[in-house]
């Protein structure tokens, strides 16, 4: 044996033999192209293209069996389509009854990624799963005819989130049958039957099914569906104009926004609408112009993952789109419980008429666009929201002020200039709101200043009574000049403390408002209706305990904050909420158990009590197959037992004979385990009684939430209530902790008058604390209402005039305002041209921006309008830019006179003053020079900037100095 060991090492470690090696083979004719898995490609990248020859055996000269390694590699690498050979190429494949099935699904939904359920995984098929592949960073690999890749089951709402945000269209495919009742059925040979369960994209997911309501990274923020329409339109100068159409939903909470509107070659106003809304998914109405579908599309863009579909209009031609819209309603009306049509009769009729009436007076492309939005969310099955009536309003009305897009921006109302987060705008500034809810409410309320003197004045006094029971002694100031009634109000001190209570525990449980809409969707879970519910419920009753009632005496008078504790704590609420509450048992909502969740009672849900019952024979059958057992084995105290799920075995010693048909299920050392043919038969007839209860019991569940429908618009207007008192504690609580003063309105037959006091920059202020020094605004209508502002680059003139439309902004919302005092008319519009910009994918250069932003302030502005023009002209030559500068100005004076705050470079245009006296002031930020001899006296000066406002024209603007900050 050693000497046949030491000839096989002494072979081994040979030489090898001098021969030279086979020539290399011909490179290959490629015939084909192939396509690899993302995965796949990367790896390849890794390798050298250059073919290797085959490794020989240095003994017979024969090639050596790739390793495993090797193996593994040529596996991994191999292409995702095989090569077929000639011979072959004209046979057709042969699929697997699951790949027809995902092929049939894949034909009805082409543009939906399918997840199916196969087992305890989800797999994607085909080109879903190289998308998937590439986006959830897992391995794709051929099986049978199609690339393929999975993911746990326990992993679906990851994954498809992750899809979704990825901007898909993502499709769950489940089995739509069970084991247990597929063995009793006629197929019960033939694979699963499987169907679409459910659609997800960024407008849908959080109403949807199994997914929807965690709100894992979305927050305050809306998901609305935006659908566009427009058409072609000549204006007065005889260019082409379009008017636009606008249909906004957000699924998840039941805002449903309408508009139409004129706009001009910019597209400013569908702008305005796109940074309002921020939607998630847009639906294009075809045809559209080029300079909206460039418009939309660029918001659209790569960074921000947002949807785009497009439809074509072709069949809502003669009145189509109406029609349709008609025909959802009648259908609403004809599929809605019987039960709840008897009910709530009266209040169904009433609330389906106003809704038709609403929708009749909407204008036509709105309406088109309604059409186009009810016909998509029909493949979600959402399209009920639209039926709804409790929250569709226009985007714009008499009473609220829409803020141009160059307002939102320029201003940095919604977000910051910096880097587009919220952080540093004044929505984050004035947002205290301890619910979700509320902080979408106040987004709203701070994008859509109020116009209407009396509202403000209800919301002023609605914050000062919250403010006084805190016991904020700015709270009172002025509170008796905000309404022309000398009986002030003493609120009861436990106000604040109530709305903190009831707030701060909304706050801590799920989103209610899209909790009841949820519901309403039918997509709720028990344990989320239970805690969604329990929560309104909580707040009613505690919000009835300050005793605020029609006949009660009480301190607080008929005012905004009275009527929204009642409608958050009505009668109808609260009691409607408690008997839903107990039809159900609360633990099983908690274990998510459907068989024991619905108390049923007689006359109604009778299919779950005979399906109770029938389940419930099952077991004492097969309980009481256990005596029979002990007597055929004379054992008294023989007991069915349970191992590892498995129930009703018999266990025995294994000396114990049993009949020779017991099934033997499994042993131990000394005992063996049986399933007698009879408990077998028996336990096949339980698992499907328990299959037709929980199927019952999902029906029921369902029929019990579509009965929530005739609740939902109250359910919603409680919400709403909260949502608006969260608000307005959260800007009595701005006002207490910043000392905010209460703005003063003048009547709106006095003159346009803007008169601020010690006004601070909103933001600013926040930043530099006590450092920020504060600046008087007078302007009134019948004397100055034009200030021209001069002064040094980076002397504040710019913070100046943002913080007169900051502080005016915040009046008009119902706010306190950062200053010692302000006395305010009611303006209609805030105007703002300020900074340099350009739109180079939208084709619009600098200069085409500035100009085209006048021109739409000088057309729109009225008597009323607040303009902000700041350093107009810099986009082209210093003439040029100084006469376009003086036009404007002087056509704003003379033919609009409109508030302006005009910030310019140009001394010259100061001269204004002369032909304007008493209207037009010139002003300058004021700063201090050191003169010193040895230096150059155009360079070296230093210069200290003090930031107060002072009359008279700036002589220099030290650009020098900047570029010396600059370090150029």
């Amino acid at each position: 044996m050693g000497k046949q060991k030491q000839q096989v090492i002494s072979r081994f470690f040979a030489p090898k033999p001098k021969s030279p090696p086979p020539p290399p083979p011909p490179p290959p004719k490629i015939s084909a192209t192939v396509t690899f898995s993302p995965a796949k490609r990367r790896l390849t990248s890794n390798f050298t293209t250059s073919r290797k020859h085959p490794k020989l055996s240095p003994h017979t000269q024969n090639p050596v069996p790739p390793s495993l390694h090797q193996r593994f590699l040529q596996k991994l690498l191999e292409p995702s389509t095989p090569q077929q050979h000639p011979a072959s190429s004209s046979k057709p494949p042969t699929y697997t009854p699951l790949e027809q099935q995902v092929l049939d699904l894949k034909a009805k939904h082409p543009d939906v990624l399918l997840m199916v359920e196969v087992g305890y995984k989800y797999r994607f098929f085909g080109q879903d799963a190289e998308h998937a592949s590439r986006v959830l960073g897992i391995y794709a690999h051929m099986d049978h005819n199609f690339l393929t890749a999975s993911i746990p089951t326990f992993r679906l709402n990851v994954h498809v989130r992750r899809l979704v945000t990825a901007g898909y269209k993502v499709g769950v495919v489940k089995q739509t049958e069970t084991a247990a009742i597929k063995a009793h059925g006629s197929n019960r040979s033939a694979p699963f039957e499987r169907g679409l369960s459910a659609l997800y994209t960024k407008a849908t997911l959080e109403a949807a099914p199994d997914l929807g309501g965690a709100e894992d990274g979305c927050g305050g923020e809306s998901n609305y569906l935006l659908c566009v329409v427009e058409k072609s339109v000549l204006d007065e100068k005889g260019g082409v104009d379009a008017r636009i159409g606008i249909v906004a939903v957000e699924i998840s909470t039941g805002d449903v926004v309408f508009g139409e509107f004129c706009d001009g070659f910019l597209r400013s106003a569908l702008e305005a609408v796109v940074l309002n809304l921020s939607p998630a998914e847009l639906l294009l109405g075809d045809p559209l112009s080029k300079q909206t579908e460039k418009l939309l599309l660029d918001f659209a863009g790569p960074a921000s993952n947002v949807r785009v579909e497009r439809f074509s209009r072709d069949c809502f031609i003669d009145g189509g789109a109406l029609a349709e819209v008609m025909t959802l309603y009648e259908n609403m009306h004809i599929d809605s419980p019987s039960d709840s049509i008897q009910s709530n009769d009266l209040t169904e009729n009433r609330s389906q008429k106003l809704i038709i009436k609403e929708v009749m007076n909407m204008p036509d492309l709105a309406v088109q666009a309604l059409a186009l939005t009810i016909r998509h969310l029909k493949e979600f099955g959402f399209e009920r929201i639209l039926c709804s009536g409790a929250s569709i309003r226009p985007f714009s009305s008499n009473t609220e002020m829409t803020l141009s897009a160059n307002a939102l921006q320029q201003l940095e109302v919604l977000k910051n200039n910096s880097d587009g987060s919220e952080i540093g705008s004044l929505l984050q500034i004035m947002n205290r709101t301890l619910t979700i809810f509320g902080s979408r409410l106040l987004r709203h309320w701070v994008s859509h200043p109020l116009c209407d003197q009396t509202l403000i004045s209800a919301r002023l006094h609605a914050v000062s009574e919250i403010a006084q029971s805190m016991g904020s002694c700015n709270s009172v100031k002025n509170l008796v000049r905000v309404e022309e009634d000398p009986d002030v109000a003493i609120v009861q001190p436990e106000l604040a403390y109530t709305l903190s209570l009831v707030l701060t525990t909304l706050g801590r449980a799920p989103d209610i408002q899209r909790g009841i809409t949820r519901i309403f969707h039918c997509t709720a879970t028990p344990s989320e209706f239970v805690a969604v519910i329990q929560a309104i419920l909580s707040a009613g009753k505690q919000l009835q305990q300050l005793n605020i009632g029609e006949g009660n005496n009480n301190t607080l008078r008929p005012n905004l904050l009275k009527k929204l504790i009642l409608t958050a704590s009505s009668d109808s609420v609260i009691g409607n909420a408690a008997k839903m509450l107990s039809s159900l048992n609360i633990d099983s909502a908690d274990l998510g158990d459907l068989t024991k969740l619905i108390i049923a009672s007689e006359g109604q849900f009778p299919e779950v009590i005979r399906a109770r019952e029938a389940f419930k024979l099952a077991v004492e059958q097969l309980d009481s197959m256990i005596d029979f057992y002990r007597k055929q084995l004379g054992m008294k105290n023989l007991e069915f037992i349970s191992i590892s799920g498995t129930t009703h075995l018999i266990e025995l010693s294994t000396d114990v004979k049993v009949p020779s048909n017991w099934v033997k299920v499994n042993s131990t050392k000394k005992t063996i385990r049986y399933h007698p043919p009879e408990v077998l038969t028996t336990l096949d007839k339980l698992s499907l009684a328990k299959e037709e209860l929980t199927v019952a019991c999902r029906a029921a569940w369902n029929n019990f939430l579509t009965d929530f429908s005739k609740h939902y618009a109250e359910f919603q207007a409680a919400v709403q209530a909260l949502a608006a008192l969260d608000c307005l504690h959260s800007l009595a609580i701005l006002s207490r902790n910043k000392g905010y003063v209460c703005p003063v309105f003048v009547d709106d037959h006095e003159p346009v008058q803007i008169q601020i006091s010690s006004g601070r920059h909103p933001v600013l202020e926040t930043t530099l604390q006590d450092n920020f020094v504060p600046n008087d605004t007078n302007m009134h209508a019948d004397g100055e209402y034009c200030q021209i502002v001069t002064g040094p680059n980076m002397g504040g003139k710019s913070c100046y005039i943002r913080q007169v439309a900051l502080i005016v902004i915040m009046a008009q919302v119902g706010s306190f305002v950062p200053a010692s005092s302000a006395k305010l008319h009611v303006l209609d519009r805030i105007y703002t041209r300020m900074g340099a910009s350009d739109s180079i994918q939208l084709g619009r250069s600098t200069f085409l921006e500035e100009l085209s932003e006048t021109s739409h302030i000088l057309n729109s502005c009225t008597e009323h309008s607040l303009v902000i023009i700041d350093e107009l002209g810099r986009g082209t030559s210093t003439h040029d830019g100084m006469a376009i500068a003086h036009a404007t100005l002087h056509y704003l004076l003379k033919q609009k006179r409109s508030m302006v705050l005009f910030v310019t470079h140009y001394p010259k245009i100061a001269s204004l003053a002369t032909e304007f006296p008493g209207s037009v002031a010139a002003y300058h930020v004021s700063h201090l020079i050191s003169h010193d001899a040895s230096k150059n006296s155009n360079l070296d000066h230093d210069v200290t900037y003090l930031y107060k406002l002072v009359p008279g024209v700036s002589e220099r603007s030290f650009g020098f100095k900047v570029a010396q900050l600059a370090q150029s």
